[in-house]
């Protein structure tokens, strides 16, 4: 996880080399993996997500969330009216193929968010008639089986629920998150992580803090569904660099209890990441821009290129 970029969002090498190890582990050894149920690639590299399924309700939907493959999060979204379920993201089609059985549901649709295998891997697998595929528009060469792209600024309907699409780009250029107002619930896929935001793989810094002001400014009771587990790494970080934040602090240990229980840290409120994430306080918090070099003459998406630039050299 050491990717290094310059504020610009140019890539070295060794970054190179990893998006493409990163991809050929995706693309194979875990696609083996999700269709035999026999290979775990990458389990010690990574902390295990909560090992159960858990349920969780809006004003209309009933969420589920469970592991797939090692660090991710898979969630179907049930409308009971309509019978309308929608898988967010597909990195294991096994997995989610168990999770509606067990639940009696049928799947109706399938949300990407972007175009990374452990994303969008199950997408023919669990493609069937009737099913859609949505998927950022920017990316759509890239989602298999899509059938409606969508960009920032779109507006759809799922069970009766009217939707949002975001653009949320920076971890991809065409990363987009699924958020429900009326429902205070936002899938932001790796845009946006517990305590943490994704690698900068290919978009600017200036691109993805926009995407991230954008996230901030949601209500503070929006429930955040990102889709991994990578909040106890990220808190260690986020302590390295804002250590004398008080509501870091008390967070941190709510993070350590429930990891400790085997129990999930996601999804968080927007409330919380407002005041704890790194990401979301570089232009509020004096602390963290001294730790990762700020100057007065730096703009906030050069200072948000320097906290990214910190954590992919993080080494706590």
């Amino acid at each position: 996880n050491n990717q290094t970029m310059s504020t610009g969002g140019s890539k070295n090498l060794f970054g190179y080399a990893f998006a493409t190890f990163y991809t050929f582990l995706s693309t194979k050894t875990t696609w083996a993996w999700c269709r035999k149920g026999s290979f775990s690639p990458t389990g010690r590299f990574f902390s295990q997500p909560s090992a159960t399924s858990l349920t969780m309700a809006s004003r209309s939907f009933t969420i589920a969330q469970f592991p797939c493959l090692n660090d991710n999060y898979g969630y179907l979204v049930h409308e009971e009216s309509t019978g309308d379920t929608a898988a967010v993201d597909v990195p294991c089609a096994r997995s989610y193929a168990s999770e509606l059985t067990k639940r009696g549901w049928n799947l109706s649709h399938i949300f990407n968010t972007h175009h990374h295998y452990d994303h969008t891997g199950g997408n023919m697998d669990l493609k069937k008639d009737g099913v859609k595929i949505y998927g950022p528009i920017n990316e759509k060469e890239k989602i298999p089986g899509i059938d409606v792209p969508v960009g920032g600024g779109d507006e759809f309907e799922f069970g009766g629920v009217k939707g949002k699409i975001m653009d949320v780009g920076g971890h991809t250029r065409g990363h987009i998150a699924y958020h429900f107002p009326d429902e205070s619930v936002v899938f932001v896929g790796d845009a946006l992580f517990a305590l943490g935001c994704g690698k900068m793989f290919e978009g600017t810094p200036t691109q993805f803090w926009t995407s991230l002001q954008g996230l901030r400014e949601l209500p503070e009771e929006t429930a955040v569904y990102c889709a991994h587990e990578y909040t106890a790494g990220n808190a260690k970080f986020a302590m390295s660099v804002e250590p004398g934040n008080e509501d870091l602090v008390k967070r941190v240990e709510e993070v350590k209890a429930r990891r400790a229980q085997g129990l999930p840290t996601v999804p968080s409120k927007m409330g919380e990441e407002k005041k704890t994430n790194p990401f979301l306080r570089v232009d509020v918090s004096d602390e963290i821009r001294r730790n990762v070099g700020v100057t007065a003459a730096d703009s906030p998406a050069e200072a948000f290129a320097k906290v990214r630039r910190a954590k992919d050299t993080f080494r706590g």
